[in-house]
């Protein structure tokens, strides 16, 4: 739970300190480089203020003047001639100042220049600027700067530094653990929702983790728990619907069976026996093959071959197959397609589709009822309609009328009979066709199944 959080707070601490460190190494060095610029800037902008003043007038006070207005400040200022003699300083000339007066200097251009710029390892900056009277070099101003003042400077601001970089490192650090657990704690919820989803526990809720992604991959798995849950509780429906649908007729083909072998059961009982022993066969074996065409169907590896077909003579086919149970049952099958129409349909998938509808509205209907086999085009679609005036369904049934095994009748007569998978293989198998199936229905009014193509 932890190795997520240490990781990813690792990451962004690494990240943002290499990030911080470049950042402050470069504008350290660049506020140390622009202020040490600055400095020997003004040093010899006030060596070339001095040269300017003598250059304008050249007299003994002048030089005194200068010399005391730089004994009260923190440079100093010599005048030499041109040979290096000096003859004016404002204070004490040391060793290193007249080491660097001695240097061979190169030609120097009139707005100065700088002498000794290294301020780490030298006492001493210094500039020189010349002074030019009538064209001629008359001699020349130096300047000199302590560097101890521009270290002190340097240190203070490392020290600013140093703080401003430890405060920045705490900040990051508390920024990082928060930021970590805002994003690994929704992440630690659904890791441990997953957890209990993968040991069957799908009562798992998470709360709103917001919009982004992560809010959203907790949606998903909040709406796949969901849906296991359902699909677990369908599974386990399912499994008692197959063994329910199961054990009727073998108990019905076992029971007779034993009665029938009995020696004291006379001819006529016997065949009758037999009779139900064989309906009830049938009746397994067609729930055993709509199984099948229901795990074929899951696994997709149902084929549906489609090919062009002329409606109403296909219907009058089917009208052959069933009419005679209808006129048993004294009802009134009626066909109302137009000669013309045609659809692209799985002739032998759809018959099945058709048959099983039509024998929903046999069995639900009262005698001397209507059924309705129609079908039109409207909107460029196929619209195929089996109407019947029977008992209808209540409007609670409804919603799961093409789930698998559901029945509306409870009691599940042999008379009615039926395992409650017709439905569902027919949606199926419109559903495999592209196409789309509902069913509206109002008590003792009848019933309206609509397949759309």
């Amino acid at each position: 739970m932890n190795k997520i959080s240490f990781k990813i707070g690792l990451f962004f601490f690494l990240a943002v300190l290499l990030l911080e460190g470049i950042s402050m190494f470069f504008l350290h060095n660049n506020i140390i480089h622009s202020r040490i610029h600055d400095e020997l800037s003004a040093l010899l902008t006030r060596g070339n203020n001095h040269r300017e003043i003598l250059e304008a007038s050249y007299h003994e006070e002048t030089v005194k003047h200068i010399a005391l207005m730089e004994s009260k400040t923190d440079t100093q200022v010599i005048l030499t001639d041109t040979k290096g003699t000096i003859y004016m300083s404002s204070n004490k000339v040391v060793p290193e100042m007249r080491r660097i007066i001695k240097k061979p200097h190169r030609k120097i251009p009139h707005e100065g220049k700088i002498l000794e710029y290294d301020w780490q390892q030298q006492p001493y900056i210094a500039s020189i600027s010349p002074i030019v009277i009538d064209h001629k070099a008359n001699g020349y101003v130096y300047m000199f700067q302590n560097t101890e003042k521009i270290k002190e400077l340097i240190s203070g601001l490392n020290r600013h530094f140093l703080l401003a970089g430890i405060l920045s490192l705490i900040f990051m650090f508390i920024m990082i653990v928060v930021l970590t657990r805002l994003v690994t704690h929704p992440l630690i919820k659904m890791s441990e929702a997953t957890k209990r989803i993968s040991k069957g526990d799908f009562s798992v809720a998470l709360p709103k983790l917001g919009k982004d992604e992560i809010g959203v991959l907790g949606e998903s798995i909040t709406v796949l728990a969901r849906d296991l849950e359902v699909l677990k509780n369908e599974r386990n429906e399912f499994l008692a619907s197959i063994s329910h649908e199961l054990r009727t007729p073998l108990t019905y083909i076992k029971g007779y069976a034993d009665i029938a072998r009995r020696p004291e059961t006379n001819d006529e009982d016997k065949s009758q026996y037999l009779g139900i022993i064989h309906e009830e066969s049938v009746k397994l074996a067609k729930l055993v093959k709509d199984l099948f065409n229901l795990a074929k169907m899951d696994e997709n590896t149902f084929s549906i071959e489609k090919e062009t077909v002329q409606l109403y003579p296909y219907f009058r086919g089917l009208y052959e197959k069933i009419a005679p149970a209808f006129r048993e049952n004294n009802m009134d099958l009626q066909i109302d397609c137009s000669a013309e129409l045609s659809a692209d349909i799985d002739p032998i998938r759809f018959e099945q589709v058709i048959l099983n509808l039509l024998d929903n509205a046999r069995k639900y209907s009262e005698p001397f009822t209507k059924v309705m086999l129609e079908a039109k085009e409207h909107s460029g679609r196929i619209v195929i309609q089996v109407r019947n005036e029977g008992k209808g369904i209540p409007a609670e049934d409804l919603p799961r009328i093409f789930d698998r095994f559901y029945r509306v009748d409870k009691s599940r007569t042999r008379a009615l009979g039926g395992s409650g998978l017709g439905l569902s293989i027919a949606k199926e198998l419109v559903e495999a066709h592209g196409g789309t199936i509902t069913v509206t229905s109002e008590t003792n009014k009848g019933t309206k199944f609509e397949i759309i193509l």
